[in-house]
């Protein structure tokens, strides 16, 4: 099913929205909304799925499509085959993606393949999961929601849409901090909330694209700093999961941010990712 979930909505003083959702779609459009440069993107890695919980998905519930068109020239296919034809593609699709599981489980008990191999195979049948953070939407939407566009990527940018306009954006001010999977006074420090804290745990959560670990167990915050701390102080640095967590910048009088040159791919907001860097350029 593809769905979208608002994870964090936020709003500047200078009415600029900053938004967070997690995503769920078919791995074959993932291309498509790897285009949009504007958005921070963290996404479910093949190399990092172990292969067993990669077939369950495939076999259980391989990704589809929405509209199955009739072969024609072009990249659209408005009009759809009957339905007896339908219904042949989709169980030929359903053998396919069991296929699939069979040489992958094979390629990895049998031949001791790795998964970032052996995963390759099912991923035309993978849900992609993964966080988008932007605070520009309109190119996307106009370019996603339009009939021409492929019928999965519209049905997501339809779903995107919904889901930002059922969300009301908190405001928050200068120094505060929107915090994708972080919900204040919970799960970071009961007695007083520690924004340095809460980024490194964000940073790893938006690295799983998660708030809960890999095994669905409940977060822990000594295993999120570790890994922000890996993922930050590894070379080469691995910063994109630091992209989704900002705080507002301020506009001059002159209408000029005080600070674009941390903004990033956003608008108004200081990047978490863009500070990160400052200090290490300066070491």
């Amino acid at each position: 099913m593809i769905q979208a979930n608002v994870i964090a909505d936020s709003i500047s003083g200078d009415d600029v929205r900053l938004t967070t959702l997690q995503l769920q779609y078919p791995r074959f459009i993932h291309g498509e909304l790897m285009t949009h440069r504007v958005f921070s993107r963290n996404a479910s890695s093949s190399r990092a799925i172990p292969v067993a919980r990669m077939i369950r998905q495939v076999e259980d519930d391989p990704a589809f499509f929405v509209h199955i068109g009739k072969n024609q020239p072009g990249m659209q296919a408005r009009e759809a085959v009957d339905e007896r034809t339908a219904k042949v593609f989709e169980r030929e699709w359903r053998e396919l993606a069991k296929i699939s599981g069979d040489f992958a489980t094979r390629w990895s008990k049998h031949l001791g393949i790795h998964k970032q191999c052996v995963n390759r195979v099912l991923e035309p049948f993978q849900w992609m999961n993964t966080i988008v953070t932007a605070t520009d939407w309109e190119n996307f939407f106009e370019l996603r929601c339009h009939p021409d566009a492929q019928p999965e990527m519209q049905a997501l940018a339809n779903v995107i849409k919904d889901a930002m306009w059922r969300s009301a954006p908190v405001e928050l001010t200068q120094d505060q901090w929107h915090l994708p999977y972080v919900f204040a006074g919970n799960d970071v420090n009961e007695s007083g909330y520690n924004f340095e804290l809460a980024r490194k745990c964000s940073v790893a959560r938006c690295a799983r694209v998660s708030y809960a670990n890999h095994d669905g167990s409940e977060p822990d915050i000594e295993k999120d700093v570790a890994l922000f701390d890996k993922l930050v102080g590894s070379r080469p640095l691995h910063a994109s999961p630091a992209e989704h967590q900002a705080t507002p910048d301020r506009k001059l009088k002159n209408g000029r941010w005080a600070h674009p040159e941390l903004h990033g791919n956003l608008t108004g907001w200081i990047q978490f990712r863009k500070q990160l860097e400052q200090q290490i350029w300066k070491k």
